[in-house]
């Protein structure tokens, strides 16, 4: 960028960079989504995909502790809640998640432990929380601008999952369903502010170079799971082993006849 981008201009290289980006391009959610997965790759899925939304609330935690804005820090809060809940009324949304792995017969406080989980994924979701809780806090907003681009994927994952998998009911999809309002309600703040803020070639050039970032956070979780869990289907040591990968090793292992 030679020189600054009308706040059109911007929002239209950020969606741009979505469209290239976004991680529902990719190979493994193409397969979850059109049900070519078996029960215990969705597990995995699930399970891994956990310890991202458990994050969530802690990276959000790390930029509000540096606004100085009490209005922005009134807004913000609310993905807090979103996530956490207020132990009352509303669970949030990482017991809605406990309840989708609860639905896939995985052993909650396994779960929450994230023992099983890929050290790939793991590595990543730290990554973007110590992005946002060290760089400026607009490059900290921007990351989160993804969300322009979720609540496609989660009508897809709904209809999809639904569609294919008979032990998917809908109460384990109500994340999904959840995700539809809030999402659309944080992102537009998030893209108003980026919009506003990022008025010269080096705070556009800062946003555009977060969204890839972020999209590359979500893209390698996808890439752990494809090499460990279908192609070649290598679990790394003290990660989670689906039931049947565990029954065809033992078939291998046996002699013929």
């Amino acid at each position: 960028m030679s020189s600054a981008l009308s706040p059109d201009e911007l929002e239209e290289e950020l969606r741009r960079i979505g469209a290239e980006r976004y991680h529902d391009k990719h190979p493994f959610h193409r397969l979850l989504h059109g049900g070519a997965l078996s029960f215990g790759q969705v597990q995995a899925w699930a399970l891994n995909r956990y310890c991202y939304q458990a994050a969530i609330p802690r990276k959000d935690a790390a930029l509000i502790s540096r606004l100085h804005d009490r209005a922005l820090r009134r807004i913000w809060i609310e993905r807090i809640r979103d996530h956490d809940g207020d132990g009352q009324r509303d669970p949030g949304g990482i017991e809605r998640w406990l309840v989708l792995t609860d639905g896939l017969d995985l052993d909650r406080d396994y779960v929450i432990s994230m023992q099983g989980t890929l050290p790939a994924v793991r590595f990543a979701v730290e990554a973007y929380v110590r992005f946002v809780a060290e760089r400026s806090q607009l490059e900290a907003i921007a990351s989160s601008l993804t969300e322009l681009f979720a609540p496609a994927i989660h009508r897809e994952r709904i209809g999809g999952m639904l569609a294919h998998y008979p032990f998917v009911g809908e109460d384990v999809m109500a994340y999904f369903r959840r995700r539809l309002t809030q999402a659309p309600r944080d992102v537009a703040f998030a893209l108003d502010y980026v919009r506003r803020e990022a008025d010269t070639p080096e705070r556009q050039r800062a946003v555009t170079d977060a969204l890839r970032f972020k999209c590359d956070v979500l893209w390698i979780q996808l890439d752990a799971l494809h090499h460990a869990y279908v192609t070649p289907g290598l679990p790394p040591p003290g990660a989670f082993v689906p039931r049947e990968t565990v029954a065809t090793a033992k078939l291998a292992a046996e002699p013929a006849g």
